[in-house]
């Protein structure tokens, strides 16, 4: 399974939230850019990183992201506010490996479809689920849209793979939501990353025993509550 640190930028800065509030988010760092390295440096070759403010459409942090593109080895996959082909094609030429949809794959489908033939193997879906529902826009809404069919819907597209985040769990630590990720592994074959309330090593084995491919992590890694050496090692 591979292991991959996130980084979530709030207005400049590397945060964290919990169950996706945006009112009281957790500063870790004034600099993304050197948090980026310090993965690199202690061996991730995967980054996922996320802009809250695009998400939730009230800025950007597109120039935070390039600086982690030209002064990191790391490859990116990048989140957030990501609802135009043109933003996919500015987001793949600037570096990143690849572009999680979120939003866009649940409301628009065809857009998302257009970007996912358009760059076949670069695109993500993120499934954000709270409530058994769909969230979207910077997981401030849900969709009252049965996951099946969502995840049904992404079937024959040329996808890098489906992003599943508990967002009842995220930022909690609380342990993963293996049930909600054992029934999306059911309903897929793309392959899948899990991110939610892992607290442990123990947390990692479970995951990757419940069919998950990678597992993104967050609060634990800024928390100390693994180490992103035990994290790989596991």
């Amino acid at each position: 399974m591979v292991v991959i640190p996130a980084i979530d930028i709030l207005g400049g800065r590397c945060v964290r939230l919990t169950r996706g509030n945006y009112s009281e988010p957790t500063v870790y760092s004034e600099d993304p850019v050197e948090m980026a390295q310090r993965f690199g440096a202690t061996g991730a070759t995967r980054m996922h990183v996320v802009d809250l403010d695009a998400a939730r459409g009230s800025a950007s942090n597109r120039d935070v992201i390039a600086r982690m593109l030209a002064q990191s080895a790391i490859q990116l996959q990048v989140a957030g506010g990501v609802r135009s082909e043109e933003t996919v094609k500015a987001l793949l030429d600037g570096g990143a490996q690849w572009v999680v949809m979120a939003t866009a794959a649940v409301r628009d489908p065809h857009l998302f479809e257009r970007c996912a033939f358009g760059h076949p193997g670069k695109i993500l879906a993120a499934l954000d689920v709270r409530d058994n529902k769909a969230a979207v826009s910077g997981w401030l809404d849900t969709d009252p849209v049965v996951l099946k069919a969502l995840v049904g819907r992404w079937a024959d597209l040329p996808l890098a793979g489906v992003i599943l985040t508990c967002i009842d769990r995220d930022g909690t630590l609380s342990g993963p939501d293996l049930e909600t990720l054992a029934r999306v592994r059911k309903m897929t074959r793309l392959e899948l990353q899990y991110s939610g309330g892992v607290a442990s090593v123990d947390d990692l084995r479970r995951v990757a025993a419940s069919g998950a491919e990678a597992v993104i992590l967050g609060k634990a890694l800024y928390e100390g509550k693994i180490t992103l050496e035990q994290a790989l090692g596991a």
